[in-house]
């Protein structure tokens, strides 16, 4: 069964072109020629400062009528903040392939608080894999979620020269007992961690509310990210917000019913 997906929805593009004009500025050219990094890992390259990014994120945030950051909370952190139904998984997946066709990049990692959540984006990515391949002109791109028992697949993760989207619970990288962690004969005595960070990924956070810990920061920050993007209708903490889509909002673009509750009367 093929599914049918709206790729003009405006709220979506807002959100989705607000991610995008964040890295106004940064060289696709640089991303054109392969260089190969440790472990003989293909990564992510990145050559705009921080001073361009501040400027880009306040148009944005003056754009989307949003508090202006006077300077970068938390680093290269950015919130997008979307009211539950309205899209927010397909807004950054489909995020990932206009971040790769403006600025080239093709590592991305998707952390994820729980196995059902994992499994929720994993059949989101299943069936929009023709929409996407039609929207962006049949691009080559994996997807696949983090396993223990498959370790081996962070080499394909690195070496690719496609789009890589891996799918990883909090949980698979935060303590030192990890499989990710240790060095494995499958890799060649070297750790999982240690190659995905060669890559210099990309990370989404779904529901990063439930990743505030300094524990579960650390651990993020481990993976070695350019950037980090964190989709959530509840955020625990703003980091650099750049879309704003509250229940309000949705309401009144009739994204969602109005739920009237009714009282309850006590009877004797």
């Amino acid at each position: 069964m093929e599914f049918k997906f709206d790729k003009d929805i405006p709220y979506q593009l807002d959100a989705i072109n607000s991610t995008i004009n964040l890295f106004n500025g940064q060289s696709k050219e640089i991303s054109k020629n392969l260089d190969f990094g440790e472990y003989g890992s293909i990564y992510n390259l990145f050559n705009i400062n921080e001073k361009v990014i501040l400027n880009n994120l306040k148009d944005i945030q003056k754009n989307n009528n949003l508090p202006c950051s006077e300077f970068l909370i938390g680093g290269y952190n950015f919130s997008v903040e979307m009211e539950t139904g309205t899209g927010k998984t397909y807004v950054y997946l489909r995020s990932i392939f206009e971040l790769n066709k403006k600025y080239g990049w093709k590592k991305f990692i998707i952390v994820v608080p729980s196995v059902a959540i994992r499994e929720g984006v994993l059949n989101s990515l299943k069936i929009t894999k023709f929409h996407f391949k039609k929207l962006y002109d049949n691009v080559a791109y994996n997807f696949y979620p983090y396993s223990s028992k498959e370790i081996i697949k962070i080499r394909q993760f690195s070496r690719n020269n496609n789009i890589e989207i891996m799918i990883i619970t909090l949980d698979s990288f935060n303590k030192e007992s990890n499989i990710l962690n240790q060095k494995r004969d499958e890799l060649r005595g070297e750790k999982g961690i240690d190659i995905i960070k060669s890559t210099r990924p990309i990370l989404i956070l779904d529901e990063p509310q439930n990743m505030e810990s300094e524990k579960q920061k650390d651990a993020i920050d481990k993976l070695n990210p350019i950037f980090i993007l964190r989709y959530s209708a509840t955020h625990t903490n703003y980091y650099n917000r750049i879309y704003r889509l509250t229940p309000i909002d949705a309401y009144n673009l009739g994204i969602v019913k109005k739920i009237d509750v009714l009282p309850v009367v006590k009877v004797n």
